[in-house]
């Protein structure tokens, strides 16, 4: 329930506080007195656009509040998962404009985005304007009165996820049979390729180990005749370097005693005498292990021949990465020998989340289809009610591709003079029955749905009379057990409210300046009389005013 609305420089408002009543709220006053101008200022707190050109004062900021009695369970869960103080008895939603422009909203204190607004404000009011009636020859809207007839906001979300959960499978397996295509078109390249490669049977590293050693055994002969040359000077021509060593050695090792630095130069010596003839043992066996050989060159350079055309091929510089490409269209061969199974399983699942959404689906249709007839009696009979005794709706429902909502196209269908012959409501309706139907409709959904708060702006166009009277009846039993907030031109609907505010322009040093006032029931009395006949209300048009102020 809107308990308190304040509203702060906004368009020819400069300050206004308006407290509520829990029951049957009506605003009336003169044409452009600033009546819509206080919805357009709710509007704001409900996430409609915010619009810088409606700053009364440039210079400082707009702010709208609205102060919400919290007392909607769906209301406290979400504050609960936004973490925004859902245990406060109140909930308090202001929304700033400042004069560069830039807007912001919060919910108990803190910020919070246009969505989540939304989310909030749409769970504790229902804003109907003048212009709204347009929605009721919607398709959507249609079907959602239905929804809400029905009970099937829980079905409907359980609906949506095996919905969502189907299209995703759906996607995957659309996605499979595309590559399995694809696969299918590169089979015979990829296994080309990888048999070329496979066949070549190249280890790691063997390129770059082939070349070392192709350029070896390419110099074998003089590598053999260095080696030779180098063993026959360690140790064997006429005067080998370790036979001098070894003879240097024996003639110092006898003097080693007698002088102080000799046995290191001796143990020196030694070790030098060592570690030649080390080397010429080594230069030996390394003379030894080296051979010519035509053979294994040929078969070197040929393997060489076909893993640099491979490389070339490939785009690449070593064994190894060849090696990765091979391991690549390998995995891509084996893809391709799986991807059947992958198919058949993404086909499986997509099947059964698919007909589990179906059954979803039928059970929300057969229940859509159980309050038809309820429903079209019950608007038969308040169309009558409202001044419209021939008019009838009639609900036509067919069966289209499974969507977001499941598989009706609903279609509401009008009769105004019983002629049998009904047509789309967008065709045929007027405004003003477009307006009462709504009503009708609104107040039956209104019966099925948690929502506090219920105001129309101006939905009473285009009737009057009797009809009006019958709308101010249908109101006041609207709330009856919520709040209703109406704007209105109608002294029958006024005359019902359990709190009249009278809306009022006020002109001072040259600025005009909305205000809001209570009315006492004399005051009432005389503000109903204008409405049936003018500024000076005669005494019949003042009997009559107090009769309808006095009728409940």
């Amino acid at each position: 329930m809107l308990k308190k609305l304040l509203i702060n420089n906004y368009a020819i408002i400069d300050e206004l506080e308006i407290d509520f009543s829990g029951n049957l709220n009506i605003l009336t006053g003169e044409t452009g007195a600033g009546k819509s101008i206080i919805m357009g200022a709710l509007g704001l707190i409900l996430g409609q656009r915010a619009e810088t050109g409606s700053l009364r004062n440039r210079e400082r900021k707009c702010v709208v509040e609205g102060v919400f009695s919290n007392d909607n369970d769906g209301v406290a869960e979400l504050l609960r998962e936004a973490d925004l103080d859902p245990e406060e008895a109140e909930v308090v939603v202001r929304r700033e404009i400042q004069p560069s422009g830039k807007s912001r909203a919060f919910v108990n204190d803190t910020p919070v985005n246009l969505s989540q607004l939304q989310q909030v404000t749409n769970m504790l009011v229902d804003l109907h304007q003048q212009f709204d009636t347009l929605e009721l020859g919607e398709s959507d809207f249609q079907r959602e009165v239905l929804d809400a007839l029905g009970g099937n906001a829980a079905a409907i979300k359980a609906y949506q996820r095996l919905y969502t959960d189907a299209q995703a499978a759906r996607r995957r397996f659309e996605a499979l049979r595309e590559q399995k295509t694809q696969f299918d078109k590169e089979f015979d390249y990829h296994q080309f390729q990888f048999s070329e490669l496979d066949e070549a049977g190249f280890r790691p590293d063997e390129l770059e180990e082939s070349e070392t050693e192709l350029k070896l055994l390419n110099n074998a002969e003089g590598i053999k005749t260095a080696l030779a040359k180098g063993y026959y000077e360690l140790a064997e021509s006429e005067e080998p370097v370790t036979r001098q060593l070894k003879a240097l050695y024996a003639s110092l090792q006898q003097y080693a005693e007698l002088h102080p630095l000799l046995p290191e130069l001796v143990k020196r010596i030694e070790s030098a005498y060592i570690e030649l003839q080390d080397i010429a043992d080594e230069v030996d066996r390394v003379h030894g292990d080296i051979n010519f050989d035509p053979a294994t060159i040929e078969q070197l350079n040929d393997r060489l021949s076909l893993g640099y055309k491979l490389l070339k091929k490939h785009g690449v510089k070593t064994t190894n990465e060849l090696l990765a490409i091979r391991d690549a269209l390998n995995e891509k061969l084996q893809a391709v020998l799986n991807i059947d199974e992958a198919i058949q399983k993404a086909e499986a699942e997509y099947k059964h989340l698919l007909s589990e959404a179906e059954a979803a689906a039928e059970k929300i249709s057969a229940a859509r289809k159980k309050v038809v007839a309820p429903l079209q009696e019950k608007v038969d009979a308040m169309l009558r009610q409202v001044g419209m005794p021939n008019a009838r709706i009639r609900v036509d429902i067919k069966k289209v591709g499974l969507n977001a909502t499941g598989f009706d196209e609903v279609e509401f269908l009008f009769d105004a003079n019983r002629s049998n012959n009904f047509n789309p409501l967008r065709k045929v309706a007027s405004g003003g029955e477009l307006s009462r139907l709504m009503l009708c409709i609104k107040s039956l959904v209104a019966q099925s749905i948690d929502l506090p708060t219920l105001i129309f702006d101006e939905i009473d166009t285009g009737i009057s009379g009797e009809a009006a009277k019958q709308v101010g009846i249908i109101m006041k039993d609207l709330a009856g057990t919520r709040q209703v907030i109406c704007i209105t031109h109608q002294p029958q609907i006024a005359g019902r409210a359990d709190a009249h505010f009278f809306v009022y322009k006020n002109t001072k040093a040259d600025t005009v300046t909305t205000g809001v006032r209570m009315l006492s029931t004399d005051e009432r009395i005389v503000a109903i009389a204008q409405m049936m006949s003018g500024e000076k209300p005669s005494a019949a048009a003042l009997e009559n005013a107090r009769e309808m102020v006095t009728a409940d």
